[in-house]
């Protein structure tokens, strides 16, 4: 079948070219239409419970990762001038476009009774035209002598001062978030370079933003990286410009495709879905080097240019297919996920490399067969001393050392086994940012100063419309105030913000301002203080930043309020332990008859998405290695084959785990995804060598150590090339600035590494074995 396929694309040569053009030519209409995405990945299934939690959250309060905030560290803050810029900052960043809010110490309001209306003024601390510094020094002490704004807008113990600056959450997930992100960092930079003062940034939509913004210029470099990369190594292997741009015109087409399709499936280029383009260049290459070798072998022996180009095809085509089909199921497998990121990745990649193999066929023979024969200088590499005196020792190892094989892979085997114990499942928000870059600076100046940013939200849900009015209201209070107090002594925890604090703050009014009665009401306040809170039909204080604050805690059934907690990133490991706690001391102070509790807000999507995330590519790995193993029995119909096969491509694994073990580098999204990916593109090496063996098999009468022998020195040079190129292509990954690409790069370049000598040696030793044996 092969032979007459391989005949028919050298008859209709021309009409499939224009074909390939046509296709091409649409694809890359569908290309140009791709978008990126802007919205943060959904890492858990919308019908997960964690996600329908924090669906209802947001319906209720509004979006919980929209805030951006500002840090200063500076003794100096309450100086005159400095505190003029400082309330410019503040005006300037109300200009940007699209900046809801900002929450300051400037802008910070008390309240004070009204004598004529009965009713609380919200009052500016701060005038904005501060005209001495003991005007100053006055309005800085009643700031100070509020209770409600320590540790929310400073630290008096480091002098450290904090802004916070609410976003539009539309304009943060369209392309406007990088504009809005890079105008606060401009009006910033212009407050430092007039003081002096060194700022922080930090927050959800400074970190994603960021973070999206540099992997997708990251993806640019390595795609182009990898292609000029690619091409390099070509021109090296086969000493003409021809071949090589024939080879790129296979990739780039892929590409070109690569991003149809995307267009196609109704995807957006995600953090995710932008690795596609680099893996196709990576996986298309090795396509390439197989067709031409096989076609410069078969050359070399006939001298006949259609009758090698007959042989590369139907010698290949199989080989290559099933090549394909395995590294696609690698990929495909993460669609069987219910991770929304996971299952297009999946899709998109499993596609596009079927795809690579169809362009691949159709292009090569037909253009080789518009070329001139190959040159000797083109073929030369077939002879190179340095490969095939390497080819000659593994030949020696494999032939005459096998118990030293085994005894080595034995030794290897027990040591990678021992690293996996020391494994372990962390992942942070910022993990794969190096640690002394910016925005993980920053990041730690928030967490030592205001102990983190990261949003922590838990409702309390009295399960009643108006459970939360009049005096039986207080009672709830006094429950989320204990809460409260409880979560503020955690060392990884701010203060949190609730309308607790609210009454807290009204309450002090009521005294004057008496910082010792910022309290809740009791039963005896509390009927005044309820009133007092109440704001009158001409009252314009919903138009401060307290009474949005307040308005924004409670839904509008009165039945539900949130406690806002800010905290560090922990990790997944320590997270489900704090939040535990809480939950305890939660389930002791509230009677589940009366309330429900619920734990949302990024930091819980977060640890339920990374949970679910690697959870699922766990479920990839099995899969892609029973999918993969069914290829297999179908292709060599043999069950010791299968064996033989499968054994070479786990160690590299249980080897790349162990290195991770023993290395320290934890089992994270990132990291996981090594496995299934290295184990689709792997096998292809497995497959090339089998299939191979068993071509040979009938010419040298069923001797099988003869037939190992010529399959090593046969396919040996292909495999060592083409590992090459896989090695080269990963490691490009590894001059990324994000652990995760550069995880990715370096892990799975060790287990191509470890794979490529795995089936050059072991391999054919359990071929050897398994005839003898038989």
């Amino acid at each position: 079948m092969w032979k007459k396929l391989g005949l028919f694309v050298i008859k209709f040569r021309l009409p499939l070219l224009f074909l390939l053009a046509i296709v091409t030519a649409i694809m890359a209409f569908f290309a140009s239409k791709v978008s990126l995405s802007y919205e943060f990945a959904k890492a858990i299934p919308v019908d997960n419970p964690k996600y329908q939690d924090y669906k209802a959250f947001r319906d209720k309060f509004g979006d919980d990762g929209n805030v951006l905030v500002i840090g200063i560290e500076s003794a100096q803050l309450f100086t005159l001038t400095v505190f003029k810029d400082y309330q410019q900052l503040q005006r300037s960043l109300k200009t940007v476009s699209y900046v809801e809010d900002v929450l300051s110490v400037p802008a910070a309001i008390n309240l004070q009774k009204d004598s004529v209306t009965e009713k609380l003024q919200a009052v500016k601390i701060f005038s904005d035209t501060l005209l001495s510094q003991k005007q100053l020094d006055c309005n800085r002490n009643v700031f100070f002598n509020l209770p409600f704004y320590r540790s929310l807008l400073y630290n008096r113990e480091n002098n450290a001062y904090l802004m916070a600056v609410r976003i539009n959450k539309e304009a943060l997930n369209s392309p406007k978030r990088s504009k809005i992100v890079s105008d606060i960092k401009a009006v910033v930079a212009d407050f430092e370079a007039r003081t002096k003062i060194q700022s922080h940034l930090s927050g959800l939509p400074l970190i994603r933003t960021v973070v999206a913004d540099r992997l997708q210029k990251e993806m640019k470099i390595f795609l182009i990286g990898s292609v000029l990369l690619s091409a390099l190594i070509l021109l090296l292997f086969f000493r003409s410009f021809s071949t090589m741009l024939l080879s790129l015109a296979v990739v780039v087409l892929g590409v070109v495709w690569t991003l149809g399709v995307l267009y196609l499936c109704g995807y957006k280029i995600s953090l995710l879905t932008a690795l596609t383009p680099p893996l196709v260049v990576v996986i298309g290459i090795p396509n390439c080097i197989y067709f031409i070798n096989k076609y410069h072998t078969s050359f070399l022996a006939s001298g006949e240019k259609n009758k090698a180009l007959v042989d590369m095809v139907s010698k290949m085509g199989i080989v290559t297919l099933f090549c394909n089909i395995s590294a696609a199921i690698g990929f495909a497998v993460f669609s069987l996920t219910k991770s929304t990121i996971l299952q297009e990745f999946g899709v998109v990649a499993g596609i596009s490399i079927m795809l690579i193999f169809v362009i691949s066929f159709i292009l090569l023979p037909a253009v080789l067969s518009y070329l001139p024969s190959p040159k000797p200088r083109e073929m030369k590499y077939l002879n190179s001393r340095l490969i095939t005196g390497f080819l000659l020792k593994t030949e020696q190892w494999a032939i005459h050392h096998k118990k030293t094989v085994y005894l080595a892979t034995f030794i290897v085997v027990l040591v990678s086994i021992a690293g996996i114990f020391r494994l372990k499942t962390v992942a942070y928000i910022v993990d794969d940012l190096p640690r002394n870059d910016k925005i993980y600076t920053d990041l730690k100046f928030f967490e030592r100063n205001f102990k983190g940013v990261m949003p922590l939200e838990i409702v309390v849900d009295t399960k009643k419309r108006n459970g939360l009015t009049g005096m039986r209201a207080l009672v709830a209070f006094e429950k989320i105030d204990s809460l409260s107090k409880y979560i503020a002594d955690q060392k990884e925890m701010s203060r949190p913000l609730s309308l607790a604090e609210g009454l807290k703050f009204v309450k002090q009014a009521f005294y004057e301002g008496d910082s010792s009665n910022y309290l809740l009401p009791n039963s005896f306040d509390g009927a005044f203080v309820g009133e007092y809170l109440r704001p009158s039909k001409t009252d314009t204080s919903k138009k401060n930043n307290f009474s949005r604050l307040l308005t924004s805690f409670m839904d509008t059934a009165r039945q539900s309020t949130r406690l806002s907690v800010n905290m560090a990133d922990i990790g997944t490991q320590n997270l489900p332990l704090v939040i535990k706690g809480i939950q305890d001391t939660a389930s002791k102070l509230f009677d589940s008859s009366q309330y429900e509790i619920h734990f949302t807000g990024t930091s819980i999507t977060f640890l339920e998405g990374s949970s679910f995330i690697i959870g699922g590519l766990k479920e990839s790995i099995l899969w892609a290695f029973l999918l993969i193993s069914a290829c297999m029995l179908y292709l060599f119909k043999s069950a010791r084959i299968l064996v033989c096969s499968l054994i070479p491509n786990l160690i590299p694994l249980l080897i790349t785990a162990g290195i991770m073990g023993w290395a320290g580098v934890p089992l994270k999204p990132s990291t996981v995804l090594v496995f299934s990916v290295a184990l689709g593109i792997a096998i292809d090496i497995t497959i090339r060598f089998l299939i191979n063996y068993k071509q040979e098999l009938p010419v040298y009468n069923n001797d099988v150590e003869a037939t190992v022998r010529a399959t090593i020195r046969n396919t040996g040079l292909s495999i060592v090339y083409t590992s090459l190129v896989l090695i080269a292509g990963f490691v490009i990954f590894c001059f990324s600035s994000f652990g995760g690409t550069f995880a990715l790069g370096w892990l799975t370049s060790v287990t191509l590494l470890i794979a490529t000598i795995t089936n050059l040696v072991l391999l054919p030793v359990l071929l050897l074995n398994l005839r003898r044996n038989k």
